[in-house]
């Protein structure tokens, strides 16, 4: 009787082994889970990305308030006549400003 319940034991325990451990098995399921989800917040990050690119894109193509701006933040540009004013920090901590017109700037 003894010798039945260990053979019968160790069918269980070799059976049991593929679900487990096995090509298809549980940790190999959980772990392509756990990947999906990863894959996704990826994925979700990208889609945001995308969004802002796209709405910067169509901004662009249909209005010149996109285009001053990036000519103002990104090139230093001021329109003509405009008043530029620049603050700066000395190593003291004090701060100091000054003013130029927009056309002694050449453009």
């Amino acid at each position: 009787m003894r010798r039945i319940s260990l053979i019968l034991a160790a069918l269980i325990l070799l059976l049991q082994y593929p679900l487990w451990l096995g090509k298809g098995g549980w940790f190999k399921v959980w772990d392509n889970g756990r990947q999906v989800e990863a894959q996704k917040q990826i994925n979700r990050q990208a889609q945001t990305r995308n969004a802002v690119l796209d709405a910067e894109v169509r901004d662009l193509k249909q209005g010149t308030e996109a285009v001053e701006e990036l000519a103002r933040s990104e090139l230093g540009m001021i329109k003509r006549d405009e008043v530029f004013f620049q603050i700066l920090e000395d190593h003291q901590g004090a701060f100091a400003s000054s003013v130029r017109a927009a056309s002694s700037v050449p453009h």
